[in-house]
C-alpha cells in the first residue's frame, strides 16, 4: 500500500511538472507571436510572468530584451540581453542581439566585441563578420572596416551591402571617386540595393547634378520606403529642378514618417519661404529652434518670418538672440531697427540706426571688426557656413544610415507623441484599473474592508483610468446615481449617510460632475469625521476641479495645499496608505518640490515594487531634477511594468 502511495505521489509531481512546463512553453510561444505582430508591450507582459516563476530560461530574458529594443528602451534591453547571456553564454543569437542594441547605445567598441564573439560561435554567419566591420566604421576604425571588407567581398562576393560599406569608408575620407566607383560595382551585382542608389544620389547632390540625384533617390525610396532622409534629399533636387509641388510632398511624407526629423523641418521652412506660406515656415523654424534652440540660422529665418507677417516683438527677441551672438551682422542690425520703429520704440530704433551709421563710416575708414573662425565654427554644428548663408539648404554630411519609418501602428508605441505630465492619480471608483492590457482589482485593505463590511452591490475600486467607450458602465453609473439618491431620500442614520454619500461622491465623479462630487464629501464628513476614504477621494475631487478652473497660480497653489491636508487626514485615518503617498508625491511634483516627490514615490515602491505608475512619476521627477540617468531607468521599469507611455518619454529624454 505504501508504494501504492508513493508511486501516486510521483506520478502526480511528474504530471504537475509537465503541466507547469507545458504552461511555460504555451507562454514562449505567445511571446513569439506577440513580437511577430510587433506587439511588444503584450510580449514584455508574456516575459514577466515567466521571469517571475521561471527566472532561469534565458528565452524569457532574450524576448523581452527584444521588446524593449523595439520600443527604443536601450538600456533596459542590454540589461535583459545580459541575464540572458549569463544563463546560456552559447547562443549566437544572443551576441548578435547584444551587439546590435549596443549600436544603438553608440557603444561601438562593446558591438565589435559581440560580434566577434558571435563569429567564433557561428563563423559562417556572414551577417555576424558584416556587422562587425560595420561596429569597426561607426568607431571611426576606417582602415580596420576596410580590411575586414575585402575578406567579406573574397568570401562573399555576392553579398551587395559589402560594397556600399566600402563605398561609405571612401567617402569618410572624401575620396568621392572611389566611392562612386564602388558604388557603381554594388549596382551592377544587385541594381535592387536602395541603401547604393541613396549613397549615390547623395554624390550628385554634393556635385549639384539634380537630375541624376533626383533619380536616385527615386530609385532608393522605390526599393526603400521606410527611409526618411531619402524624401528629404529628393525634396532638395527637386527644389533645384523647379518641381516645388513634388518637393513640398516630399518634404511632408519625410516628416510624417518621423515627426522630430530635424532636416526636414528646416529644409522645408526654407521651401515654405519660397512660396510664400510664411505662417507655416515659422512653425518648421520653430520646431528646429525646440530641437536646436543656439541654431541661428534657423532663429534668423524666422525673424524673417516673423518680421514678413507682423509680428514684431517677436521678431525683435529673434533678431536680438542672434545679435548677442554677432553684434556686427548689420543686416539683422537694420531688420531690428525697422521693427523698433513700427511699434513706436523710436529710441531703440534710433539707437541701432545710430550703431549702423557708425559702421558705416568705420568701413569707410578702414575700421571694421571680423568674426573670428572660433565663432563661424560656434554658428552651426550640422555645416560649416556663417550667418549669412541662412536660406541654404542643409543635409548631414556623415551619415551611413538614415531615420527608419516607425508608424503608430501597434508596439511603436515610443514614436507616439509625448507628454511631460505625471501620471494621474489614483481615487476610488466603479471602473476596474487598466494597465495597458488587463483591467485589475488593485489591492487595498480599506477599500477591501468597505466594500465587505457593507455589503456593496456594485463594489468600489482603485483606479484612475476609465474605458470611454464603454456605454453600458456608463449606464450603470448612472442608475447607481439614481438609486443612491433615493436611498438618501429616506433620511438614514448619520453612519449610513456617510456611506451612501460617499458612494454618489464616485459615482458623480465618475460622470465627471465634481462639483456634485464634492457637496457630497463635504457633507460625508460632517456626518463622519473619521472616514479616510472620504478625504482620499475629496483630495482627488479638489485637484480635479483645480484643472477646470481659470484661477490665479496662487489660488491654484492654496488648492493644492488644500489638497494636500486631505491627504494627511486620509493617511491619519486609512490603514493602507501607499496610494494615498502616490497621490501626495504627484502634488509635491506639480509644486515643484521634487525632493519631496521622489522621496514619497520611494516610499510607494518600497512597499508596491510593481506599481509602474511610481516609477513613471518619479523617473519624470528625476529628469526634470537633472538626474537624466536615474530617471530614465525609472521609465524604463515602468515599461516594463506595462506603462507603455514611458517609452514616448524615453525616446523624448534618451538622445
Amino acid at each position: 500500500m505504501r508504494k501504492i502511495l508513493l508511486t501516486c505521489c510521483l506520478l502526480v509531481t511528474f504530471i504537475a511538472n509537465i503541466r507547469a512546463q507545458y504552461n511555460i512553453e504555451r507562454l514562449l510561444e505567445a511571446c513569439e507571436t506577440a513580437l511577430g505582430y510587433q506587439d511588444y508591450v503584450v510580449a514584455i507582459q508574456y516575459c514577466n510572468n515567466i521571469i517571475s516563476n521561471r527566472p532561469n530560461l534565458y528565452r524569457a530574458w532574450f524576448y523581452r530584451g527584444v521588446a524593449k529594443q523595439s520600443l527604443g528602451d536601450y538600456q533596459g534591453a542590454a540589461d535583459d540581453y545580459n541575464h540572458a547571456i549569463q544563463l546560456n553564454p552559447y547562443v549566437h543569437e544572443l551576441f548578435r542581439a547584444r551587439a546590435a542594441n549596443s549600436l544603438n547605445l553608440k557603444q561601438y567598441e562593446s558591438a565589435v566585441e559581440d560580434y566577434t564573439k558571435a563569429i567564433s560561435l557561428q563563423p559562417d554567419e556572414r551577417e555576424y563578420w558584416f556587422n562587425r566591420a560595420l561596429a569597426k566604421f561607426y568607431n571611426g576604425e576606417i582602415k580596420q572596416s576596410r580590411l575586414d571588407l575585402n575578406g567579406i567581398i573574397k568570401r562573399w562576393p555576392d553579398l551587395p551591402n559589402s560594397y556600399s560599406l566600402m563605398a561609405e569608408t571612401y567617402l569618410k575620407e572624401n575620396k568621392v571617386d572611389s566611392a562612386k566607383l564602388w558604388l557603381e560595382r554594388t549596382l551592377k551585382r544587385n541594381p535592387y540595393d536602395g541603401s547604393s542608389w541613396s549613397v549615390l544620389g547623395r554624390i550628385y547632390l554634393q556635385r549639384s547634378a539634380w537630375a541624376r540625384g533626383n533619380e536616385a533617390f527615386s530609385q532608393a525610396i522605390h526599393y526603400l520606403p521606410k527611409v526618411v532622409n531619402n524624401y528629404t534629399y529628393r525634396a532638395m533636387c527637386r527644389v533645384n529642378l523647379n518641381q516645388l509641388r513634388l518637393a513640398m510632398e516630399d518634404f511632408d511624407k519625410a516628416i510624417d514618417m518621423d515627426p522630430n526629423s530635424f532636416l526636414a523641418h528646416y529644409n522645408r521652412g526654407l521651401l515654405r519661404i519660397t512660396v510664400g506660406d510664411d505662417n507655416r515656415a515659422i512653425q518648421d523654424f520653430t520646431f528646429v529652434l525646440r530641437h536646436e534652440p543656439q541654431n541661428l540660422q534657423a532663429r534668423y529665418n524666422r525673424a524673417l518670418l516673423l518680421d514678413r507677417v507682423g509680428e514684431y516683438k517677436a521678431a525683435i527677441a529673434d533678431y536680438t538672440a542672434v545679435l548677442k551672438q554677432f553684434p556686427n551682422f548689420w543686416i539683422g542690425l537694420q531688420s531690428r531697427a525697422r521693427c523698433y520703429r513700427r511699434i513706436g520704440m523710436i529710441a531703440k530704433a534710433e539707437m541701432d540706426e545710430f550703431h549702423l551709421l557708425k559702421a558705416q563710416l568705420d568701413k569707410q575708414n578702414g575700421v571694421q571688426q571680423r568674426w573670428s573662425k572660433a565663432k563661424l565654427r560656434r554658428v552651426r554644428q550640422l555645416n560649416d557656413f556663417d550667418i549669412e548663408k541662412y536660406d541654404q539648404w542643409i543635409e548631414l554630411p556623415d551619415e551611413v544610415s538614415t531615420t527608419e519609418y516607425s508608424s503608430k501602428t501597434r508596439g511603436f508605441v515610443q514614436n507616439m507623441k509625448g507628454s511631460t505630465e505625471l501620471m494621474p492619480m489614483f481615487a476610488l471608483s466603479y471602473y476596474k484599473y487598466r494597465n495597458g492590457l488587463t483591467e485589475l482589482s488593485l489591492e487595498n485593505r480599506d477599500v477591501e474592508v468597505f466594500n465587505q463590511h457593507h455589503s456593496l452591490q456594485n463594489p468600489l475600486y482603485i483606479s484612475y483610468k476609465r474605458d470611454s467607450s464603454s456605454v453600458e458602465k456608463s449606464s450603470l453609473i448612472f442608475a447607481i446615481q439614481a438609486k443612491l439618491t433615493q436611498q438618501l431620500n429616506r433620511h438614514p442614520s448619520a453612519k449610513e449617510t456617510s456611506i451612501l454619500l460617499l458612494q454618489r461622491a464616485v459615482a458623480y465623479m465618475d460622470t465627471y460632475d465634481y462639483v456634485a462630487a464634492h457637496r457630497d464629501l463635504d457633507s460625508c464628513l460632517v456626518a463622519d469625521s473619521t472616514m479616510g476614504l472620504a478625504y482620499w477621494q475629496q483630495a482627488v475631487c479638489t485637484m480635479k476641479q483645480l484643472r477646470l478652473k481659470s484661477t490665479a497660480v496662487s489660488d491654484q497653489n492654496l488648492l493644492r495645499k488644500a489638497a494636500i491636508n486631505q491627504l494627511q487626514m486620509a493617511q491619519k485615518w486609512c490603514k493602507d496608505s501607499s496610494y494615498i503617498l502616490y497621490n501626495l508625491a504627484n502634488i509635491y511634483a506639480e509644486l515643484g518640490d521634487y525632493r519631496q516627490a521622489i522621496s514619497l514615490y520611494t516610499q510607494v515602491l518600497s512597499t508596491h515594487n510593481k506599481m509602474a505608475e511610481a516609477y513613471y512619476n518619479r523617473g519624470l521627477s528625476y529628469i526634470l531634477s537633472n538626474q537624466k540617468a536615474k530617471g530614465l531607468a525609472d521609465l524604463s521599469k515602468a515599461g516594463e511594468e506595462g506603462c507603455y507611455e514611458a517609452y514616448s518619454l524615453m525616446k523624448q529624454y534618451g538622445k
